[in-house]
């Protein structure tokens, strides 16, 4: 391909465009913009490509949907169920089960979209976060981000609820629980969304509006935007060997990036139809329509709500009554406290870390995750505290399929929720320390050939090579972690700032959170001061010449 102008099949378009709308510039410059070739950059891209899938197949679907409460009675397909009377949104969600072409594929594709929606833009997110890829100038991203997963969320639980049958309705229970519990306003939300005492007549209808109309508006707004930003301020990407922070190492938008996304897409939608024809979800005929005096046993919601049904679950029976008024706090703090933790403390963290470290330059290389360990315990920490709520979101079936007490499994989860992030912590910074400790003996020791020496005198070695050189550029890539001047002289008098308790905290967090960034060096010495491991003499680096010789005995 010749350098000297861009490809024929883009300037013959761009001749074109330019001739009638003075575009063509604009097409030659961003068709030609590099993207940085890395596999996690694509993480982002399966919610993208579900969220598409969603819109198609949700589509498909509101063409045989009713949304109503209209009661009648089923005569349709299926046998078990004619006869019983229920609303027309269950009634109608049967009729594309069971005598729609094709209709039962297109929801289960549609309901494992869903799920894929939510999962891909969780794993994207933590993709950024470990990397640190939220830092200036992508802040403002991030917030969008943070924004996207909580709607989508709420569009999951508006979803759900619209089959109308009986698990879906208990869930829209809790909802409505969840809503007449907050205080001074709560009477106010859930006649809004019920239109009267639960459950009403219009939450269905309601719900439908939301669900296909509002909040996919929003969605498709913020994703816009998101994209946009992403293209103008262009895309990280991973240390190594040519890479910086002032430019991008990669294949450019077209053809290389154009035809990787469309196989992407296509593959994306292949495990999505798969599941969709052989993996069963939601068989609503099985759950029967849903009457406020009836609850199914063993009931859980889909992934994403998970945590919530387990902070539930395990939360104790306190209610605070004052003046008259009852506050639940066993529904108020387990429906908004961990919804509240996860979702305000990813909104802040950008802005925390920069508060705590100073560092106000921008970033366009991603971190390795082990070279930021406070960070990367962080996540984790957010991690487990999820993760156990998902779990004992199914505490019943843990109590039932291994025979444990339902109150034993309630207790220890009461517990766990509190040291299980705790000890991710310990364990993530541990496992980040040692991971930087390899990269150190990789650089200075080379690397492991499996040759065994014998010397002369009886001791057998193995010899080492030098590593590869994109290895060792990745491994000396790792940046220093900034952190704020304490101290403006000799003497050790802080700034003014620093002098009150909020400074003096700041000044400790900073302290703390950049310890780590000077513990692993790459010039052949540990920095006990930092570590407090600095006790070893320093190894001897690999040369360009001999490669190194390790003892493994005599």
């Amino acid at each position: 391909m010749s350098l000297d102008g861009p490809p024929k099949a883009i300037a013959g378009p761009a001749t074109f465009i330019d001739d009638r709308l003075g575009a063509g510039t604009f097409l030659k410059r961003n068709l030609r913009k590099v993207f940085p070739d890395h596999w996690s950059f694509l993480l982002g891209e399966i919610a993208l490509y579900s969220f598409v899938i969603l819109l198609l197949t949700g589509t498909f679907l509101t063409f045989w949907f009713k949304p109503s409460m209209g009661e009648v009675a089923y005569n349709g397909s299926y046998g078990p169920l004619v006869g019983v009377h229920m609303s027309e949104a269950y009634a109608s969600t049967l009729n594309i089960s069971f005598d729609v072409r094709g209709g039962l594929l297109i929801r289960q594709i549609h309901h494992w979209a869903a799920l894929l929606f939510v999962a891909g833009m969780m794993v994207h997110m933590l993709r950024v976060f470990f990397t640190g890829a939220y830092r200036k100038p992508r802040e403002l991203n991030w917030i969008i981000g943070v924004l996207l997963l909580t709607l989508a969320l709420a569009e999951g639980l508006t979803g759900y609820s619209l089959p109308d049958d009986l698990l879906s309705g208990a869930g829209l229970r809790i909802t409505e629980g969840v809503a007449i519990s907050l205080p001074l306003v709560g009477t106010y939300i859930t006649y809004f969304l019920f239109g009267g005492e639960y459950p009403g007549h219009d939450v269905i209808s309601r719900f439908y509006s939301i669900h296909i109309l509002l909040i996919p508006g929003i969605l498709l707004a913020l994703i816009s935007a998101h994209l946009i930003l992403m293209w103008v301020q262009k895309h990280t990407q991973m240390p190594g060997k040519g890479r910086t922070n002032r430019n991008v190492v990669g294949a450019p938008f077209y053809p290389s990036f154009m035809a990787k996304s469309g196989a992407y897409f296509l593959f994306t939608f292949g495990v999505i139809a798969l599941l969709g024809t052989f993996a069963q979800i939601n068989p609503i005929w099985l759950f029967g329509p849903y009457t406020p005096a009836d609850i199914s046993a063993g009931s859980q919601p889909d992934f994403y709500m998970g945590f919530l049904e387990g902070s539930l679950r395990i939360m104790p029976a306190w209610e605070i009554n004052l003046f008259g008024y009852t506050l639940p706090m066993s529904v108020l703090i387990p429906a908004l406290l961990p919804m509240g933790i996860i979702m305000t403390g990813l909104a802040l963290y950008p802005f925390a870390e920069q508060w705590i470290t100073g560092d106000r330059s921008e970033h366009h290389l991603a971190d390795r995750p082990r070279n930021n360990p406070h960070r990367t315990s962080i996540g984790m920490s957010a991690i487990a505290f999820y993760g156990i709520l998902w779990l004992l979101g199914a505490n019943d079936w843990i109590s039932s399929k291994f025979h444990i007490s339902l109150y034993t499994t309630t207790e220890v989860g009461r517990v766990a929720i509190f040291l299980g992030p705790a000890l991710a912590y310990w364990i993530t910074y541990r496992m980040c320390i040692g991971l930087q400790r390899r990269d150190q003996e990789l650089v200075l020791h080379g690397v492991e050939s499996g040759v065994i020496k014998r010397l002369p005198h009886g001791e057998y070695i193995e010899i080492h090579v030098l590593p590869a050189e994109d290895l060792v550029a990745l491994v000396k890539a790792k940046p220093s972690i900034p952190a704020i001047e304490s101290a403006s002289d000799g003497e050790g008098v802080p700034p003014k700032g620093m002098r009150n308790p909020l400074g003096r905290l700041r000044a400790k967090l900073s302290e703390t959170y950049s310890a780590d960034s000077e513990a692993i060096s790459l010039d052949g010495s540990h920095d006990g001061h930092h570590n407090g491991h600095g006790n070893g003499a320093a190894p001897a680096a690999v040369g360009s010449g001999e490669p190194e010789q390790k003892s493994i005995g005599h």
